[in-house]
């Protein structure tokens, strides 16, 4: 397969009603020659999941500015597994304190988290340098 790109589901799972800074990203990792799905507002983990199979994607980002970070990104960790689609790298961002995010990334439910005033460019380089492509 030539040239394959990288496939990125954006999300924004759970009550949280804000989403500008998951269309930014979106749009940034778009520009930077990815394939983006953006799957809306109110998401439940189930239906995230869901489509990051459905849409064969590498990668899932998920926008948390609920303060439900420490229940949400182990449960889509958590369905993934069940979906053996552990495959699919889980990253995020949003508002959550240094602890939260230390212990998401050591507790190995997400690989990497951006919080707010990330420049889109690092987001988009990890990205590109962490997913490798068969």
């Amino acid at each position: 397969m030539a040239d394959r790109r990288i496939r990125v589901l954006v999300a924004k799972p759970g009550l949280d009603g804000h989403d500008r800074g998951a269309r930014v990203i979106a749009r940034a990792l778009r520009d930077a020659g990815m394939e983006v799905i953006y799957t809306g507002l109110h998401q439940t983990p189930e239906q995230v999941v869901e489509a990051a199979i459905q849409e064969d994607v590498d990668v899932i980002g998920l926008s948390v500015l609920s303060g439900a970070h420490m229940t949400i990104f182990p449960r889509i960790f958590q369905l993934l597994q069940e979906n053996k689609a552990d495959d699919i790298m889980l990253i995020g961002g949003g508002t959550m304190p240094a602890d939260d995010v230390k212990a998401l990334k050591e507790g190995g439910w997400v690989k990497e988290l951006f919080t707010p005033g990330t420049p889109l460019d690092d987001i988009s380089g990890w990205i590109q340098a962490n997913v490798k492509l068969d």
